[in-house]
């Protein structure tokens, strides 16, 4: 498929690149046609920066620099306690402070105390001047109104310490009260509509003033607002606590002393936040020294009635006593206990039969002199008898006398042995009883000492935190006297003499772009807005032979003078003989064009010219390319076929006999109705004549070709006006009687999406050999490259050759 080319379904666009060259390439090119726009918006923008330049009040810039010193303003580092128990601060955090010195709090003890919220300013030529300082000739006080209240006036100067108060203005103020004029003098409370009002002279004050001052109080928020708006902090460098305070304003001495105040107001109040975090802390260590005091009264309390309940003046003493009482009474226990076995043991052998004459233990450990003499006096007896039944026998008088003293004496002992026995054992219980106690005690000694070591742990931390805070109660007295500022003042306000705002290349450069972008921009929206074919470019898509681009024959203007494009469609032959204009070596590369779309055969053509709406100009193009072609000494012939506007036949006057009147039968010679020689001597016109109620019956008739065929045999060309395509019929029955079909399409009202249309009815051959002229550009649309009126005159129209004429005819 050839590129640019119909599908059937659109088109095979082109490079998209070379089309976006194209599109940006025309647009600049009609930025350049349209250079007196941008000179018009440079003035108009530059005039309206000028304006804002002089309607502006100038801006100055004034900038201190602040240093914030790293440690909190206590006299010395001995006071970190201060530190860590937040009264003092600590390291300064930088950015806390850039907001602080933001804060409005700061700032409205600035408009406090420079009286800010009092605004004075005279009119000016282009804007009002401020006063202020030392151009400030009076100062007004509005004691009557609420600290956000909003009030105005007018006061003029009228020498002899005279002044004019009017112009009054308050929320709720009737009108009859605002235009209420009072005359006053200076230190007099004078009441008004805005309540009392006193008029003080400053130092300035020269006399009379020709225009009066306008005097504004703004609510103490609002002007806060205002001024914190005008503030900026910043870090003066990195990695450095310095501070570089920027404020802008209408007055460069206004602009000083805020920044100094400000300054003042932050210092004063770092010093007020210290003390008054100093009186805290002394208070704080107040109230902790009496809780103190009173822990320290409810401990030693406390040690005293446990000592006395327990009976332990010394807990380590007691213990030491019982532990030598718990050994004695082990002592004890264990003799008593040996004792009791040897007293037993000796009754059991006592009353034992087998071992009743054995001897007793001598040494029982037994401690009762009466058993032991016993027990010695019983062993001799028993020695004594042992021996004598061992020298005798048992039945020796002698031996069982002994034998009768022995048990004597041996019942004697038992019951001497249960007496001991007896004895030993509640002894033995009474130890043990002592011995319990004393181990209690004993084990209860380290509870005690536990407690009474806790209690006394106590007492002697609430000891030494008395004594300490009592020391730092002292120093917080001292810190209170030499508390230092936080701040150092590096570098005064200062500034420019010039004001920083408006900044007048600034503002000229944006007027200047503004003024170049505008224009650029409307041109662009207007270009990419426009729908209506404009230019040969718009029909590069087309694969329709294209035979030549008329310009209008009048100038077309644009903007306010667009009024004058609002006329009549011209209707008038500007073709001319010898003519070297643009519009007529347009007609002339058109004629050339379509004789080679004809051809070099022999014969007549017939070309009739077409569009697909009226007002696309193929009248005005039918006469004056049949014109062309009766200059070139073509014979020619031009009848008018669009017999419902009969727009040709005006050419001719509109005689009224004509074509309808021929093929309704009135007229019988086709003679009668051909007008010759009135535009060119070889060009002939047959005009509609009588305007039919049915034209297109009439062309169906059949006597219109016969007609064609007849002038066939005397014309070179004839060219045929014919109605628009959609409207009517005629066009197609015209069609099958003619050669070549000329489609007209009228730059700036032919809609491109109605391209396709005409594309398709070319590749569906519809009308025999459709070629198109376009008709009605001018030169806002012609540095496309595509025509050259005066050097010559070249189209390519679809085959890929184009031709140029120089023709003279």
């Amino acid at each position: 498929m050839e590129e640019g080319k119909y599908t059937g379904y659109g088109y095979d666009a082109k490079p998209e690149r070379a089309d976006d060259f194209k599109t940006i390439r025309e647009w600049l090119l009609l930025c350049a046609r349209k250079w007196h726009w941008f000179v018009v918006s440079i003035a108009i923008m530059c005039a309206l920066a000028l304006l804002y330049i002089m309607r502006t009040p100038p801006i100055y810039t004034r900038t201190a620099g602040v240093l914030l010193k790293s440690d909190a303003g206590s006299m010395s580092s001995d006071f970190g306690f201060f530190s860590s128990m937040g009264a003092t601060g600590g390291r300064t955090n930088l950015y806390n402070e850039m907001l602080t010195f933001k804060s409005p709090t700061y700032m409205i003890d600035v408009v406090k105390d420079l009286h800010l919220d009092m605004n004075y300013s005279v009119e000016g030529f282009f804007h009002d001047e401020v006063l202020y300082g030392d151009n400030l000739p009076i100062t007004v006080t509005m004691p009557d109104l609420e600290p956000e209240e909003f009030a105005s006036m007018s006061v003029t100067l009228l020498g002899d310490n005279k002044v004019l108060l009017a112009d009054f203005s308050r929320s709720g103020l009737d009108e009859a009260l605002q235009q209420k004029r009072i005359q006053t003098t200076f230190g007099n409370v004078t009441s008004t509509p805005v309540g009392k009002v006193i008029v003080n002279p400053t130092a300035q004050y020269k006399g009379a003033m020709s225009k009066p001052i306008k005097v504004g109080r703004w609510g103490l928020e609002a002007a806060t607002k205002s001024y914190v708006s005008k503030l900026g902090v910043d870090f003066a460098q990195k990695r450095s606590s310095v501070l570089a305070l920027t404020f802008n304003d209408v007055s460069a001495r206004r602009a000083e002393d805020v920044l100094n105040s400000l300054f003042k107001v932050y210092n004063q109040k770092w010093v007020d936040d210290i003390n008054q975090q100093a009186i805290s802390t002394s208070k704080f260590i107040d109230e902790e020294l009496q809780q103190i005091e009173r822990d320290l009264g409810s401990v030693d309390a406390d040690i005293s009635a446990y000592k006395s309940r327990n009976l332990v003046p010394d807990v380590a003493r007691a213990s030491e006593i019982s532990m030598n009482r718990a050994e004695i009474t082990s002592s004890q226990l264990m003799d008593f206990s040996n004792q009791l076995f040897m007293a037993k043991y000796i009754r059991k052998q006592l009353s034992d039969e087998k071992s009743k004459y054995k001897p007793l233990p001598a040494n029982s450990g037994i401690n009762n002199t009466s058993v032991s003499s016993q027990i010695l006096a019983y062993n001799e007896k028993l020695t004594q008898r042992n021996s004598m039944a061992a020298n005798s026998s048992a039945n020796n008088p002698l031996v069982a006398d002994l034998d009768q003293n022995l048990t004597a004496t041996r019942e004697a002992i038992i019951a001497s042995l249960d007496n001991v026995i007896a004895v030993l054992s509640n002894r033995i219980s009474d130890l043990k009883s002592s011995e319990n106690q004393t181990i209690g005690k004993i084990a209860s000694s380290p509870t005690q000492e536990k407690y009474l070591l806790s209690v006394e742990r106590q007492q002697k931390v609430k000891e030494q935190l008395y004594i300490f805070l009592l020391q730092k109660r002292e120093e917080n007295q001292l810190s209170k006297a030499f508390t230092a500022y936080n701040t150092k003042l590096l570098n005064p306000p200062a500034g420019s003499k010039r004001p920083t705002k408006p900044v007048r290349f600034n503002v000229f450069a944006i007027a200047i772009t503004l003024g170049l972008l505008l224009p650029m921009l409307l041109l662009f929206i207007i270009s990419n807005m426009d729908t209506a074919v404009r230019s040969r470019r718009d029909l590069d898509m087309l694969s329709i032979p294209f035979i030549g681009e008329i310009p209008l024959s009048y100038k077309k203007y644009s903007g306010l003078l667009s009024i004058f494009n609002k006329r009549k469609e011209v209707r008038e032959i500007v073709v001319k003989e010898k003519s070297g204009n643009a519009i007529n070596e347009a007609f002339r590369v058109a004629r050339t064009n379509l004789e080679f779309v004809l051809g070099k055969e022999d014969g007549c053509k017939v070309i009739m010219l077409t569009s697909t709406f009226a007002g696309s100009g193929k009248t005005f193009i039918s006469a004056n390319m049949a014109t062309s072609f009766g200059i070139k000494g073509k014979k020619t012939l031009l009848i008018d076929l669009d017999m419902r506007k009969s727009s040709l036949s005006t050419f001719v006057n509109s005689p009224t006999k004509g074509i309808a009147d021929y093929l309704t039968g009135h007229i019988d010679n086709v003679e009668d109705v051909i007008i010759k020689g009135s535009i060119n001597q070889l060009l002939d016109v047959i005009p509609v004549g009588t305007t039919p109620p049915n034209p297109t019956e009439l062309l169906f008739g059949g006597k219109l070709e016969p007609m064609l065929e007849q002038m066939r045999q005397r014309y070179d060309y004839i060219f045929i006006d014919c109605p628009p395509l959609d409207v009517v019929a005629d066009a197609s029955i015209i069609n099958k009687l003619s050669d070549v079909t000329i489609f007209v399409i009228r730059s700036g009202h032919f809609d491109k999406g109605m391209l396709p249309d005409v594309e398709r009815m070319y590749q569906e051959k519809r009308y025999n050999n459709m070629v198109m002229i376009l008709n009605g550009t001018y030169d806002e649309y012609a540095g496309n490259g595509y025509r050259s009126y005066g050097y010559g005159y070249g189209y390519g129209y679809g085959y890929g050759y184009g031709y140029g004429y120089h023709s003279k005819k």
